[in-house]
């Protein structure tokens, strides 16, 4: 194994001439209908071409998110906002080569018949009329993220990002939550402006695509955007009647619960991130001292995560403390040419910095288990599909939860499995919102707002707000996903679902379990969502009864939990 590490990965901006020539290259070779020629080795050829500039979009993306304020990573950043439509054009065109090449049927044995499903929906997203359309919209999102990016909260004589507001909305003493999240919201109407034009602009730029594409409206088009080859709005509709109907009654009860705890009689919208008066479950350490314990964890696991994560941390491809200038929110992404996870993040002393080194590194273990699968687009599976597995290690971890919160693991136990729940109903809540949005594209700043509050009342009904912002419908202006990938935000819930599946079954079986979480990890993204739900195991979240079936279990269990262990 080579022992370069992640600050020596070498970035040299591509040289987009270069790549044009090696594309058009290609397309000549597969239109070729001379038996002579060789598509296979074509494509392995130009399948390098494509890890190299991914590589190197990637490693500026990261190199980026870590110090938005470095120029030079800035400067390339531009290049790719800019760049990057004009490449999706050179792709494009090798994809509808593919489709109409006389080599066709030995490249689907090649390449497998999900991979020409996916092109099928993928040149429905493309023409290179739209180039200037995508290099507005890619500025538009990098815009979003220097404004959020750029918040510096003054807050109890110390200044502040996003991230970094986290644990004073948890902290126990009511007046410092609610102080917390005026001190955050204030951030949010201060720039209420910005952000309205900056959603606007994104709505009418992401809507012209559409027309331009032929689409009545973006909502169709951004579930191609999605590869979603198996399922449409209709299913996703129903899904989330569903969720109002059998997890919202089962949300509010525990919503009751917390505020019975609590001792509140009128919770509010601060209150609502505290479970405990005698406060949230925290892990013991710092940053260096959960990644120790992360890695005795990953160890015992199996052989699978013993090897996944020296190899994480030996290259250091994780980069997790707040700091200035850095990105807010997690991810994980792979970098092709070293054939490495990366996982970024913002610990800030919460129970989230442990679900993130078990979010994303679920994330990070899925693509070092189809890493060698040998072509790209099998790499990662479509979204929906991808969160199932960083869901799942959250829920795989817990037999080593008491290495990080000791005395608060009943604690962490509790609350991870009642979020889990209650996430969904907000999850649905940001997908509903969205379908408003792009239905109704001329809709004013306002208009949304009322929207979202109208939508939040209906899946979120316990939530009360103090602040005028908040009240008018300003919440959404948080969640990233609405600017940066719109319709993503249901696949976290679809994947809840899934990984509550893994939960039950963790219970009842564990080596059972890990042997389908395994199978579904190195598979990739080589069937379609459903596909994978039936290499896992799993049941499909679209058909009436599953959720109801999900959630009752994991009611009962909570219920239970409760009594047993009567929480302070």
């Amino acid at each position: 194994m080579s022992t370069i590490k992640f600050k020596d990965y070498q970035y040299v901006r591509p040289n987009l001439d270069e790549a044009k020539q090696k594309f058009e290259e290609t397309v000549a070779i597969l239109s070729d209908d001379n038996p002579n020629v060789d598509p296979i080795k074509a494509i392995d050829e130009i399948n390098k071409v494509r890890a190299h500039f991914q590589t190197m979009a990637t490693l500026c993306s990261i190199r980026n998110s870590i110090n938005t304020q470095d120029p030079f990573y800035e400067a390339e950043k531009a290049f790719f906002d800019e760049n990057d439509p004009v490449y999706e054009g050179f792709q494009n065109q090798l994809l509808q080569t593919l489709v109409k090449s006389p080599h066709k049927e030995k490249l689907v044995k090649h390449l497998g018949e999900h991979l020409f499903k996916m092109i099928e929906v993928q040149l429905k997203t493309f023409k290179p009329e739209i180039i200037p359309d995508l290099q507005q919209e890619n500025k538009l999102v990098t815009k979003y993220n220097k404004l959020k990016a750029s918040a510096q909260i003054e807050f109890k004589g110390g200044t502040y990002n996003l991230s970094q507001m986290g644990p004073f909305l948890q902290d126990p003493d009511r007046n410092t939550r609610r102080d917390a999240e005026k001190a955050v919201s204030d951030f949010y109407e201060q720039n209420e402006k910005a952000f309205d034009e900056i959603y606007d602009e994104l709505v009418k730029v992401r809507t012209a695509i559409a027309k331009k594409l032929g689409f009545k409206n973006y909502v169709e088009l951004g579930y191609f955007r999605l590869a979603r080859t198996d399922y449409d709005a209709k299913m996703v509709a129903n899904y989330r009647k569903q969720v109002y109907e059998d997890v919202v009654p089962v949300v509010k009860q525990l919503i009751d619960a917390k505020a019975k705890r609590l001792n509140i009689a009128d919770l509010k919208s601060y209150d609502l991130s505290l479970s405990f008066l005698s406060s949230n479950p925290t892990p013991k350490g710092d940053r260096p001292w959960l990644v120790e314990r992360a890695k005795k964890m990953y160890h015992e696991m199996s052989k699978e995560t013993a090897e996944f994560f020296d190899f994480m941390t030996s290259k250091e491809l994780l980069d997790l403390d707040a700091k200035p200038g850095k990105e807010s929110g997690g991810y994980c992404t792979y970098i092709p040419e070293y054939q490495s996870p990366f996982i970024f993040a913002n610990f800030n002393g919460t129970s989230g910095d442990v679900d993130v080194l078990t979010h994303e590194a679920g994330h990070a273990f899925q693509v070092y288990s189809s890493r060698n699968i040998g072509i790209p687009d099998y790499l990662w599976p479509t979204l929906e599909a991808a969160e199932i597995h960083s869901m799942s290690m959250e829920f795989f971890a817990w037999p080593w939860m008491e290495l990080f919160f000791k005395e608060d693991t009943k604690k962490y136990y509790y609350t991870h499995l009642a979020d889990s729940l209650i996430f969904i109903p907000y999850g649905v809540a940001v997908d509903e919102f969205q379908h408003f949005v792009y239905e109704n594209p001329a809709a004013s700043p306002e208009e949304r707002k009322q929207a979202w509050r109208d939508i939040e009342k209906k899946y979120l009904p316990y939530k009360q707000y103090e602040l005028d912002f908040l009240n008018r419908g300003g919440y959404w202006f948080r969640q990233g996903h609405i600017f940066q990938a719109p319709f993503y935000y249901i696949d976290y819930t679809l994947a809840q679902v899934c990984a509550h599946q893994f939960w039950i079954k963790d219970h009842e079986n564990h080596e059972k379990a890990w042997q389908d979480y395994y199978k579904l990890c190195c598979a990739g993204g080589s069937e379609s969502f459903l596909n994978l739900l039936k290499i896992g195991n799993l049941l499909n979240p679209f058909e009436d009864g599953t959720v109801k079936k999900i959630v009752s279990v994991l009611d009962k269990w909570l219920a239970e939990y409760e009594q047993k262990v009567k929480f302070e």
